[in-house]
């Protein structure tokens, strides 16, 4: 993986792993708005389900409902990492695509 962040990729003199690296670090923050969205919101209604369940732990009839919240707060703390594994795997798929099509053009050009 290169560390200079304004070297340009170029299919023959990069590997397909480096090709990929140097592409989404150019361009891992434009895409990385659409996922924010996802994790802004999945924290907000984790943050939500934990605050309403620890209320519900103060009134007798409501603990079940209280136990109920922070175990669906405990399987949305699953959510996150999700979303960012399914975000890293949609950048290097992009990038290995076109990696994958310039070395085709560079090899019908010649």
């Amino acid at each position: 993986m290169s560390n200079l962040p304004n070297e340009k990729a170029d299919v023959q003199k990069h590997s397909k792993d480096q090709y990929v690296d140097i592409e989404m670090g150019k361009h891992d923050l434009f895409f990385k708005k659409s996922y924010e969205v996802l994790y802004t919101v999945n924290d907000f209604l984790l943050g939500l389900w934990f605050l309403i369940g620890s209320v519900c732990f103060y009134f007798e009839a409501t603990k079940t409902w209280g136990v109920s919240l922070f175990v669906l707060g405990s399987l949305q703390m699953l959510i996150r990492p999700t979303i960012r594994l399914a975000h890293r795997i949609h950048l290097k798929n992009i990038y290995r695509k076109e990696y994958e099509n310039k070395q085709k053009e560079s090899l019908s050009s010649h």
